[in-house]
């Protein structure tokens, strides 16, 4: 209950901070400027591709808007089935949105689909909940793009599948990182995220991983010391 809780309070903050439209832009546009000069802007390429291919191009949105049901799918089948591991996913979940706040609100970030020129809304093109993903009165933050949380997501599924497998079946482990790779080609070519916006997921999740596993060894520490 305290996690629900915990997640219904992180969408409510994270629609409220890093809403700067004009900061939000022009951080964009550094980003963009950035990308051109290491030459990894792939994102206007993969974009291109996908609106040539309406067939993938429903697909990508039904996998853009349905991935919290992997998320949900993956904390109770760990739960259920492998509850050794529970507590440090459920330490490194919370972690993560803890630590994505403060960055949202330092550093709002605009997606290619409203900075980039030339990007075709592919979400907004086949929405399937029935509205645009550009209206922004939907009471989402569309200027959260740095770090993507969408792939943070998906590393967060990913680890936690790989963490409950990789004793028992560890090549079965290896099939969870399937989905981050399948999330960070969707947000690239559906015209949400930059390739720097999934470096920064990869730096997100790895901290939030890096603290639950003190906030872990701190409470083992506690207990032990209590004991004695």
């Amino acid at each position: 209950m305290g996690l629900l809780l915990w997640l219904l309070l992180f969408t409510r903050l994270h629609a409220a901070v890093g809403t700067d439209s004009a900061a939000a832009t022009a951080n964009a546009l550094a980003l963009q400027s950035a990308e051109h000069a290491m030459h990894i802007d792939i994102e206007l390429g993969m974009n291109a591709w996908l609106t040539g291919h309406p067939v993938a191009g429903h697909l990508a949105v039904y996998l853009y808007r349905l991935y919290y049901v992997v998320i949900v799918g993956v904390l109770v089948w760990v739960f259920i089935r492998h509850a050794d591991v529970y507590r440090r996913i459920r330490r490194a979940l919370v972690a993560m949105t803890v630590l994505v706040l403060p960055v949202y609100w330092a550093v709002p970030m605009s997606p290619p689909r409203f900075a980039l020129p030339g990007t075709v809304d592919i979400v907004a093109l086949y929405d399937i909940l029935g509205h645009s993903s550009r209206d922004l009165g939907n009471g989402q933050n569309h200027f959260s793009a740095m770090p993507s949380l969408h792939v943070g997501w998906a590393l967060w599924c990913a680890y936690a599948g790989w963490s409950a497998l990789r004793t028992t079946r560890p090549r079965l482990a290896l099939l969870p990182w399937i989905f981050p790779i399948l999330m960070t080609a969707d947000v690239f070519a559906t015209g949400n995220h930059y390739v720097l916006d999934v470096v920064g997921s990869v730096v997100l999740v790895s901290a939030a991983i890096g603290v639950a596993s003190l906030l872990g060894r701190w409470r083992l520490t506690s207990r032990s010391a209590g004991r004695e």
